[in-house]
Formats: structure tokens, sequence, C-alpha cells
């Protein structure tokens, strides 16, 4: 079946054609020049840029793909959760293309198309598994039964991790999107020059907010002025921390559960730290570890086209008057 997934949930404008579980294309536009002043995304100005840009990254993605509209069999859109505005334009755009080629659409969970995602790399999981999706807005533990039934293990109390990278980078001034600068950085340091907090340890949830405090009360303490190598191990260590408590968490999660397969999705999954050193605890552990390739872990559509062409398949389809939802969980 030729999908064509929209994605639009928080600030990227993406596009991709999927058949037979085999990407054809994949388009993203990004705005994070647009948000990068003033430190995280503002949802007026994502909103915008999601209509300026919408049209043309669909337009490419069937260009890429070698495919034209009336070629398509059917829609897979992310319905939610995610910024409304941001939705609503992949949405209308989705409907509005459903209902003029009189083919089926497909409302998709943003963290099922994150999941999703480890079925289009070469080497996929077998059911059932366990799935940390790690990203700006999320940090959550599932055991994965089938493509659409789920098991909520384990969840942030506070701040996801990659919402940890974003407080810490404006805390530090080293802009915005705080993970990217973080993994770069912290790779001139020295991961134990600093010893940051693992908090929660006896529980299978997640808390940030402190790790992100103990780094407020250094700084209040000796000041922002760093000396030649000082930032990097500080950048290090604060990363090592929010690594060991997701790998740590995880692994006793699939212990815990009888699972030896671990999936690991969402935007932090694309640091470097983190799959490094993931790889080498799973192989401890003797587990099997799957991670998409860094360009399918942050918001795309191939992971929404993927999800959704196993939901047509199926038979499972949405009316036109679906509607965007700002949360949804996935259980």
């Amino acid at each position: 079946m030729l999908v064509l997934g929209i994605e639009s949930s928080c600030d990227e404008t993406a596009a991709a054609v999927i058949s037979r579980g085999n990407l054809l294309s994949s388009v993203v536009a990004s705005q994070i020049k647009d948000h990068c002043k003033y430190g995280g995304v503002v949802p007026e100005i994502a909103s915008r840029k999601h209509i300026e840009a919408i049209n043309f990254v669909v337009q490419e993605a069937l260009e890429d793909a070698g495919v034209t509209i009336k070629e398509i069999e059917g829609i897979a859109v992310t319905r939610g959760p995610g910024l409304i505005g941001s939705l609503l334009i992949g949405l209308s755009t989705a409907k509005a293309l459903a209902f003029a080629l009189n083919i089926p659409l497909a409302g998709v969970n943003h963290l099922e198309g994150h999941i999703a995602a480890s079925f289009l790399s070469e080497s996929t999981p077998e059911f059932p598994f366990i799935a940390l999706i790690v990203s700006g807005g999320h940090t959550n533990v599932y055991l994965v039964k089938n493509y659409h039934e789920f098991t909520l293990l384990g969840q942030t109390r506070d701040d996801a991790a990659g919402e940890a990278f974003d407080k810490a980078a404006k805390l530090l001034n080293l802009g915005y999107p705080g993970g990217v600068v973080i993994d770069k950085l912290a790779k001139q340091g020295d991961p134990q020059a600093v010893a940051f907090p693992r908090p929660m340890k006896d529980s299978p949830d997640f808390s940030f907010s402190g790790l992100k405090t103990s780094l407020l009360t250094m700084l209040k303490k000796r000041g922002r002025d760093f000396e030649e190598g000082q930032l990097p191990d500080v950048t290090a260590s604060y990363q090592e921390a929010i690594v060991d408590v997701l790998i740590e968490k995880t692994i006793q999660a699939a212990r815990d559960n009888g699972i030896h397969r671990i999936v690991v999705c969402g935007g932090v999954a694309a640091n470097g730290r983190l799959r490094e050193k993931f790889a080498a605890a799973a192989i401890a552990a003797n587990m099997e570890l799957f991670i998409p390739p860094a360009v399918l872990c942050t918001d795309n559509a191939a992971m929404i086209a993927a999800i959704g062409e196993i939901m047509l398949v199926s038979g499972r389809s949405d009316s036109l008057d679906l509607n965007a939802v700002s949360r949804w969980p996935l259980t």
C-alpha cells in the first residue's frame, strides 16, 4: 500500500512516502532557526511556519518517492499528542487530501510513531519488547506486545529527559536546542568530574527536576564563569547522570518482565553517549538493542507513515471529522 505520512506535532514539518514497509522518501523542514533566539519552541510561530511549509514538504516527498499524489492509496497523520495549533495544520492537510482523493485516513499517536521508527531499520525487533520513548516531552517505558498493545511500566514524574537537557543548556547559556549542544560539548569532558544525583533508583519511574536543581545549586555557589575544560566536564557529568538513569531503569524493566529485546526511540535517542553506553549495557545484560538511525529518532513523518500503513492494511481508519488532541496516552 502506498501511504503518505504527515507529521506536524511540534516544530518540524515533515512528510514521507512508504510502500509495503519500505521507505521511499522522507522530508523534514526544521524550524530550529526560528525558535533558537527564544530558547525554546514558540507555539504561535510554529503554527505559522507549518502553514508556510506543509504544501512544499508534501510535494517534495512525493517527488523524491517518484510518485504522484493520485497514486497515494492512504494518508497517515499525527493526531497527537503535541501542540494543538501545529497538529491542526498537518491534520487539516491530511483530511483535505483524503477527501479529495477519496482514500482512507489514519490518525496516528506520535508516541506510537516513535516506536514504529524501529521497524524501518535493517534489523527490526520481534514482539514482545521493551520500548523507551525519550524526548523533549516524554520519558516513558512500555511493554510492547504487538503493533497496537502497550503497557506503561514507568514514566517521568516531572521533567522529560530532553527537557532536562534544554533547561541545563539554558542555565549554562549554551543555546537551543540544548540536547544537541550538550551532546557535542560533553565529548570533550570527563563524565565523572561532577557527582550529579541519580534520583529514584528504586522506582520504575523517572525524575529529572532534582538533577536540574542540583546544577542550579552548583552554579549559584560557584558562579557561571568557567575555566578552560571545566564546562565540558560539567556537561559531560550532567549528561552521564541522565544516561545512567535511562539505561538502568529500562534494563531493569526488561528483566522484571522477562524480556530480552529493547527499543530506544525519540529525539534523545539520537544522543551519542546514550547510544554508545546503551549498546555496551545491552551486551553486558545479554539483551538485543534496537535504536533507529539518528535521523529517524527526531520527529519525522517516516515513522508516522510506517505505523499508518500497518493500521490501514489491517482495516483501521478514521473519519474525516477526526480532531487533534494535545494529550493522548499510549495506553
